[in-house]
């Protein structure tokens, strides 16, 4: 299967987490739009039908992928 470049996975996850955490619930209980949508978009990322599940894949993909490496300083930048 495929599976996103970590830093694509990894920003997504983030989004997700944090709009999840953020977004008000509607008046069903549900989720808003925007976690809807993320939650969509990371079960698909991760061939899941759970978002739990997808969360669970997404966090262990990332954790056997190299880890993030900071954009070094452009040469001759001022500090």
């Amino acid at each position: 299967m495929l599976m996103p470049h970590p830093a694509v996975l990894r920003a997504l996850l983030a989004e997700y987490e944090a709009a999840a955490a953020d977004e008000p619930v509607d008046a069903t209980g549900r989720p808003g739009p925007r976690t809807r949508d993320l939650a969509y978009t990371l079960c698909v990322s991760t061939g899941t039908r759970d978002v739990r599940r997808a969360v669970e894949t997404a966090r262990r993909h990332l954790a056997d992928a190299p880890a993030p490496v900071a954009a070094a300083a452009p040469a001759g930048a001022a500090d």
